[in-house]
C-alpha cells in the first residue's frame, strides 16, 4: 500500500491491544460488540463501541481479523486497554476464547492528508492498516508490532510529521468525538452522532441493544455535541457551561487555534447557540460560542 506525497504523519501507541482468540473468539465478540462482525474477511477491520447495559459507552475500538484461524485484535487509539480487557473478561462465561493484552508490544503510525496514491518506497512491510478517525480526510492508522519499528520508519521516511495540537484542533472542528473523552460512561453513543458509523441496528444482540433499539425508535435524545469557541487561553476540561443560572452543557475538550480556543461540548438540546450563547462558569465568566450544527446523528 502507498500512500500519497502529501500526507503527513503522527506516530503513536495504541491506548489498547487485546488479542482475543478461541473457537468462540467471533461469536463472543459479536455479542457485546455494537457493530457487525458476521461478514469480516483476513485484513478487514470494523470501528464499533463497547456499552453497559444501559448503552452508555464504556470503550471504543476497532475489531480487526488477523488472518490466523479464530483470531482478532480489538485495537483502540483512546481507551485504555484495561478497561476493554475488564469488560470482555466480565463477560465470558462459557465461551471458549482467551483474550490477552498486548498492549506495550504494538505502535502506529496515523497517514493524514490527501487520499492514498502514489509514492514508491512508503510500503506497509507487516501490520494491519484501518481508516482513521482523527478529522483528517483519508487518514489511515497503521499498528505494527513494536519489533519492527525501525522498518516502519524507514516506510515513512521523508514524510512530515504532524503535530498533536494540530491535530487535535482539526477533529475539533470536524466534530469527531474522542473516546472516552467527549463521549464516555456517562453518555449515550447517540449523544455524539456515533450511532450513524459504530451501530448495527440488524445484527444480533449485544450488551445495551434493547436501549439503543429504544433511543432509535424515540428518534432524539436530550443532549448533543456541539463545537464551541471562545476567546483567550482554552479552560481546563471539564468546564461547565451555563446559560444565566442554569448549567446547559460541559466542554469536554479543547484546542487553541491562534486566537482563542476551539472545543467540543455536550450540551442539552434546548440551549440556545450563537455568539455569546454560554458561560464557562455560574456566574460572569468567559463567554462561549456554541455552535448550531449539533453532530450528525438522531438530533
Amino acid at each position: 500500500m502507498n500512500f500519497s506525497p502529501k500526507a503527513r504523519i503522527l506516530s503513536f501507541i495504541p491506548a489498547c491491544t487485546l488479542r482475543a482468540k478461541g473457537p468462540d473468539a467471533l461469536s463472543f465478540l459479536q455479542s457485546q460488540f455494537t457493530n457487525d462482525l458476521g461478514k469480516m474477511t483476513t485484513g478487514a477491520s470494523v470501528y464499533g463501541l463497547w456499552l453497559d447495559r444501559k448503552g452508555r459507552v464504556i470503550a471504543d475500538s476497532w475489531v480487526i481479523r488477523t488472518g490466523a484461524a479464530d483470531e482478532f485484535l480489538v485495537v483502540s487509539l483512546d481507551s485504555a486497554a484495561a478497561v476493554v480487557a475488564a469488560h470482555l473478561e466480565a463477560h465470558i462465561v462459557a465461551d471458549e476464547v482467551e483474550v490477552t493484552d498486548e498492549t506495550a508490544a504494538w505502535k502506529g503510525i496515523a497517514f493524514l492528508g490527501p487520499a492514498l496514491g502514489n509514492l514508491p518506497g512508503v510500503e506497509i512491510p507487516e501490520g494491519f492498516t484501518f481508516p482513521g478517525r482523527r478529522g483528517v480526510e483519508g487518514s489511515v492508522e497503521w499498528i505494527f508490532p513494536a519489533s519492527v519499528g525501525a522498518k516502519a520508519l524507514a516506510a515513512a521516511s521523508g514524510l512530515v510529521e504532524e503535530t498533536p495540537a494540530r491535530l487535535e484542533l482539526l477533529r475539533i472542528r470536524a466534530r469527531v468525538p474522542k473516546v472516552p473523552v467527549d463521549i464516555g460512561p456517562g453518555d449515550l453513543p447517540n449523544e455524539g452522532g456515533l450511532d450513524l458509523e459504530a451501530i448495527s441496528y440488524s445484527k444480533g444482540c449485544y450488551t445495551g441493544q434493547e436501549v439503543m433499539a429504544r433511543v432509535k425508535a424515540l428518534g432524539r435524545v436530550r443532549r448533543t455535541l456541539r463545537r464551541v469557541t471562545g476567546q483567550g487561553d482554552p479552560p481546563a476540561v471539564p468546564a461547565s457551561l451555563w446559560q444565566g443560572g442554569t448549567r446547559v452543557g460541559e466542554v469536554r475538550s479543547v484546542a487553541a487555534d491562534g486566537t482563542g480556543f476551539e472545543g467540543l461540548a455536550l450540551v442539552s438540546v434546548g440551549a440556545a447557540s450563537g455568539e455569546g450563547a454560554c458561560t464557562l462558569g455560574s456566574g460572569s465568566g468567559p463567554r462561549v460560542s456554541v455552535e448550531d450544527k449539533p453532530a450528525a446523528g438522531l438530533d
